[in-house]
C-alpha cells in the first residue's frame, strides 16, 4: 500500500552528476517532469575529466547551451596542446598540436558547408560543467532537485517505482512512472537490482595502470617558472624515475594531477604526491594540495543489463572507463540522449511497448566498443620505450629523447579520435530500418553516411555558420523528415501516418544539390537524437506499418527496409 504522502513525477533520477542533470535537462527539452535526487547538498567540486566531446557539444548545442559551456574552462587563447617533457622544467620530448578554443570556433566559421564538426571538442573540467549544469537544473519548472537527499529504497510494481529519500531525519516517499539510476559506478540502483559488470578490472603496466590518485594542486611556479611559454592543457613526464600526467583545470595555477598508488590498499599521502609532483616538474617547486580521489587506470567494464522493468541505468552505472581519450562521461550523456526521447514517447503516448527496450540494445554495444577503445590507447601509453639515458646531456641522451618522441607522438587519436565520437552505429536496432551494410567502423576517422543507424550528417544551411544555421538547429524536437535537393517527392503520406500514430513530425526542405549529394538520399527520417531512422528516393511504402515499427510499437525482427532504389 502507498504512503499517504506520495508524492508523483513521470521520470525519478537517482544521481546528480553530469549524466543525471542532462537526463532531466533532456528530459525537460522533452515536456517531462523528473525528480533527481543526490546524497550530496550540492555538485561534487574536485577536477575530473576535461573533455567535451565533439558529439557531448552536440548534444548540448541541442539543448541550448553550448555556448555557454564554451565560456568554462581554460582561457580562450590557451593552447590545448598536449606536451611531453623529461620533466616539466626539462626537455620537451613531444608536442601534440591542438587548437585552442577560439581556433577551434574560427575553424568552423571557415570550414565549407559540408564540415562535419559544428560543435569542437571542448576542454573544461568536468566539475565546471556539472556545476553550470546544476544551475540550469534549477532554473527549470520541470525539474524537481532533491540534493541532500540519500535514496534508501527503491521497490518496482508492474505499473510504477516507487522510492524513499531522507534527510536529516526528514523522509520523501515517491511514485514515478519510470526511474533511472545515474549513480555512479558503484550504483546502489544496479545493485538492487542484481546487474553485475563485466570486463577488464584494471591493466597492469608501468603507467595507467592499476590504482592511480587524482589531486586536486595548486602550483602557481608551475606557471611562473617553467610552463609559461611552454603552455598546454596536458602535461607529461616521461623518464625512468616516474611518469605522470598534469592537466591543466584553469590555466593559470590550478592542476590536476595523477600519480601511481605505491600501495594499493592505502590511501594517498600528502607528502608522497608532493613528492612526486617535484619529481616530475624536477624543480623544489611550491605547491597546495587541495584534494585527492582514487581511481584504476586500464578498467573497461560493463553492466551485463542497462535496466529492469521500469528501472533503467545509464554513465558510469553501466560502463566505467579509464579516462584515456576522455570517454566515459561523454559516452554517459549520449546514453542519456538515446533514454530521453524514448522516455518521452512513451510517456506522452506516442512510443511503443518495445521503445524502452531498445535502449538496452543501442547502447551496450557502444559501451563495450567505447570502454576497449580507451583501453587500447591506455595499453599504448604504458608501451613508450623510455631509456635510462634520456635526461643525459650527451649524444646517447638526445638518441633516447629523439625515440620517445618519435613515439609519443604517434598518440594524437587519442586525443582526437573523431570516429569514436561521431562514428557510433545502432545498426541491427529494431527500430532502425536497415539499408545494405553499414560502413565499417573507424575509431580514428568518420565518414558521414545516411545509412539507417548513424548519426545524421551534418550540414550548413548559410555561409555564416552561426546559431540558427546549421541543419542540427533546423531539427525538431520530435522527429524530423528532410526533403533534400531542388525536386523531392511529395511526402504528405508520412505526414499523414504520423499523425495518425500521435508521432510529433518537422519537416524541413533543404533545398540544395549540395544536401542531397551529401545524404545520398530524397528523403530521411531523423530521430529525436539526431541518429538516421529511415532514408529513401521515395516515401515509405506502408508508412503506418513503418512508423510503427521505428517508434517499437511493432515487435517483430522481420527486416524493415529503406526506400532507396
Amino acid at each position: 500500500m502507498a504512503p499517504a504522502d506520495m508524492e508523483r513525477a513521470p521520470v525519478a533520477i537517482v544521481g546528480g552528476g553530469p549524466i543525471g542533470l542532462t537526463l532531466a535537462l533532456f528530459l525537460d527539452f522533452h515536456g517531462v517532469r523528473s525528480v533527481l535526487f543526490n546524497a550530496d547538498d550540492t555538485t561534487r567540486w574536485h577536477p575530473k575529466g576535461s573533455t567535451e566531446s565533439a558529439r557531448t557539444m552536440e548534444l548540448f548545442r541541442r539543448l541550448g547551451l553550448a555556448e555557454s559551456i564554451r565560456t568554462l574552462g581554460l582561457p580562450p587563447d590557451h593552447p590545448t596542446d598536449v606536451a611531453y617533457f623529461t620533466r616539466f622544467a626539462g626537455a620537451e620530448l613531444a608536442r601534440l598540436r591542438m587548437p585552442s578554443a577560439r581556433e577551434a570556433m574560427q575553424r568552423v566559421a571557415d570550414a565549407p558547408n559540408t564540415d562535419q564538426v559544428p560543435e569542437p571538442v571542448h576542454r573544461a573540467n568536468q566539475m565546471h560543467v556539472e556545476r553550470f549544469l546544476f544551475e540550469q537544473a534549477k532554473s527549470r519548472a520541470n525539474i524537481a532537485l532533491r540534493f541532500g537527499w540519500q535514496v534508501e529504497r527503491v521497490t518496482q510494481q508492474a505499473d510504477r517505482v516507487q522510492l524513499t529519500a531522507v534527510r536529516a531525519g526528514a523522509t520523501q516517499n515517491w511514485r514515478a512512472e519510470y526511474l533511472v539510476g545515474c549513480d555512479g559506478g558503484r550504483s546502489p540502483v544496479r545493485r538492487s537490482l542484481g546487474i553485475r559488470f563485466s570486463g577488464e578490472a584494471g591493466l597492469e603496466q608501468q603507467y595507467f595502470g592499476g590504482r592511480m590518485f587524482s589531486t586536486y594542486v595548486r602550483a602557481p611556479e608551475l606557471y611562473q617558472k617553467y610552463l609559461g611559454d611552454r603552455a598546454a592543457w596536458q602535461y607529461w613526464a616521461v623518464n625512468p624515475d616516474i611518469r605522470s600526467s598534469l592537466i591543466a583545470v584553469n590555466g593559470r595555477d590550478e592542476f590536476l594531477f595523477r600519480t601511481v598508488a605505491r600501495q594499493p590498499d592505502q590511501p594517498p599521502d600528502d607528502a608522497t604526491v608532493a613528492d612526486a609532483m617535484r619529481r616530475c616538474a624536477g624543480a623544489d617547486i611550491a605547491m597546495e594540495i587541495i584534494a585527492h580521489e582514487p581511481w584504476t587506470a586500464g578498467m573497461a567494464l560493463v553492466a551485463e543489463r542497462f535496466g529492469d522493468g521500469r528501472i533503467f541505468l545509464a554513465g558510469d552505472a553501466v560502463h566505467l572507463f579509464t579516462p584515456t581519450g576522455g570517454f566515459g562521461m561523454n559516452t554517459g550523456i549520449d546514453d542519456v540522449a538515446n533514454l530521453a526521447w524514448k522516455l518521452a514517447a512513451v510517456l506522452q503516448g506516442w512510443g511503443g511497448g518495445a521503445l524502452l527496450a531498445s535502449y538496452e540494445g543501442e547502447r551496450l554495444r557502444i559501451a563495450l566498443r567505447n570502454t576497449a577503445a580507451a583501453r587500447q590507447l591506455t595499453a599504448n601509453i604504458g608501451a613508450t620505450d623510455v631509456r635510462p639515458e634520456i635526461e643525459q646531456n650527451s649524444p646517447a641522451g638526445e638518441a633516447a629523447r629523439r625515440t620517445a618522441g618519435d613515439m609519443l607522438a604517434q598518440f594524437t587519436e587519442q586525443f582526437a579520435s573523431i570516429g569514436v565520437q561521431l562514428g557510433a552505429r545502432y545498426d541491427g536496432s529494431p527500430i532502425v530500418c536497415e539499408d545494405g551494410p553499414a560502413p565499417a567502423d573507424d575509431l580514428i576517422r568518420y565518414t558521414p553516411t545516411s545509412i539507417p543507424g548513424g548519426r545524421a550528417p551534418h550540414l550548413w544551411l548559410d555561409p555564416r555558420h552561426i546559431r540558427g544555421n546549421s541543419l542540427y538547429d533546423r531539427l525538431g524536437r520530435g522527429f524530423t523528415l528532410l526533403r533534400l535537393g531542388p525536386h523531392p517527392p511529395d511526402a504528405a503520406s508520412m505526414l499523414n501516418a504520423a499523425a495518425r500514430l500521435r508521432i510529433p513530425c518537422t519537416v524541413v526542405d533543404v533545398v540544395s544539390r549540395e544536401a542531397r549529394d551529401l545524404y545520398g538520399c530524397d528523403l530521411a527520417l531523423i530521430r529525436p537524437d539526431q541518429y538516421v531512422a529511415w532514408r529513401g528516393n521515395r516515401p515509405m511504402a506502408d508508412p503506418d506499418r513503418q512508423l510503427a515499427r521505428v517508434l517499437g510499437h511493432i515487435t517483430t525482427r522481420a527486416p524493415l527496409t529503406s526506400g532507396i532504389a
